[in-house]
């Protein structure tokens, strides 16, 4: 079956949603955060891992499996689930995003069939198209798959978005008419950078298209301040209906997932739990600290008291300290298991709060907290 969206509770003083989302592989309570997998796998984590600290829908993405190991063998195997061993529901990305930032220092050409640019593996001539994309998510089988949209830079221009929106809903329509998998749900991306009028329209547009789910693109670029990150967002939700989910791309720091729930967003996934963590830093109630910093090597406390994962259950600061420090790949993986499983307790505690109508003051809490050392980490 495709994906299904219960809207469950909307919260008095925001436009905060509490609903679930019923998938192939069971329920899922949403607000929601989704870690990244991008290659098949959510860095340094294994499936059993993941479900233990409860995560939900994680993601994949095309552009890097089209290019190995190869959406034909993937299918070969049974599909994304078997082949990564994840029993759980699996969103994949249309490459899009890829495509335009890793191609960010070579040539790509944008033209109405398609893009032209060199993988950033080899350097080959490589040419995806809307059509392309979504025929290689239908052979991966995820359970939700992206339509494919150009991803603008920040400064572009209101005439250029404007040619990007009508091209983006242009493709969205192509990439509609070739998506043949029934258990697969397609999501429409709504463009339009910072711009009310171009928001407005490109969701009406996209919405007019039918599709399974909604997804506010362009708010993860570099450059973008987060003011225009929450205009995008603010453009973008009342023109959206109420019985989809509402998905934010790219967003995984925690201050802006709350704004995000706040204007009315269910879904958030980033890299941003197991990136940090690779270079020693941890989320933590009081901001992000960075593990290297000496003032952490006689620390014998966890990275978080209250922190219910396996890393601050068992190990301390000072045993984690001297991982990052020697270059043992054991630090990065214990730091990447309490990030990711302090943003997916977030939203457990946002859920919650929701239910109760608290969420304002959630976030206050929450900010006061947050921001009084945050930065310290960096």
């Amino acid at each position: 079956m495709k994906i299904k969206y219960n809207l469950l509770k909307r919260e008095k003083s925001s436009k905060a949603r509490y609903g679930k989302l019923e998938t192939n592989y069971g329920t899922y309570e949403t607000p929601m955060f989704m870690p990244v997998g991008t290659k098949a796998t959510v860095k340094m984590l294994t499936p059993d891992e993941l479900y233990d600290m409860h995560a939900g829908i994680i993601l994949s993405n095309t552009y890097h499996l089209w290019l190995r190991p190869g959406e034909d063998l993937i299918d070969k195997a049974g599909g994304l689930h078997k082949f990564m061993n994840y029993n759980g529901p699996i969103l994949t990305d249309s490459g899009g995003f890829q495509v335009f930032s890793l191609a960010k220092n070579k040539k790509k050409d944008i033209t109405e069939e398609g893009v032209h640019f060199k993988s950033h593996i080899d350097g080959s001539n490589l040419f995806l198209t809307p059509e392309k994309s979504i025929e290689i998510q239908n052979k991966l089988d995820s359970d939700i798959a992206m339509s494919f949209d150009e991803c603008p830079p920040a400064s572009a221009s209101h005439e250029y978005l404007k040619n990007s929106v009508e091209r983006t809903l242009r493709w969205a329509e192509r990439g509609k008419k070739v998506h043949n998998n029934p258990r697969q749900a397609l999501f429409g991306i709504v463009q339009g950078g910072a711009y009310k009028d171009l928001r407005k329209y490109s969701a009406i547009e996209t919405v007019k298209m039918d599709f399974d789910g909604y997804s506010i693109g362009g708010v993860a670029n570099d450059g973008e301040s987060k003011e225009d990150m929450y205009k995008a967002i603010d453009y973008s939700i009342p023109y959206l209906p109420e019985d989809k989910v509402r998905y934010l791309m790219g967003v995984g720091e925690p201050v802006d997932i709350i704004e995000g729930v706040i204007r009315g967003v269910d879904l958030f996934d980033c890299v941003l739990s197991t990136r940090i963590a690779r270079h020693g830093n941890a989320f933590t109630r009081y901001g992000k600290i960075n593990l290297k910093n000496l003032k952490f090597r006689e620390d014998f406390t966890p990275v978080e008291e209250s922190c219910d994962c396996y890393c601050c259950k068992n190990f301390t600061k000072a045993y984690i300290r001297h991982l990052i420090m020697a270059d043992e790949s054991l630090g990065a993986r214990l730091l990447s298991i309490h990030n990711t499983r302090f943003l997916i307790k977030m939203m457990e505690e946002i859920r919650m709060a929701i239910q109760n109508d608290t969420l304002l003051e959630y976030r206050e809490d929450f900010l006061n907290k947050y921001l009084s050392r945050n930065g310290e980490g960096e």
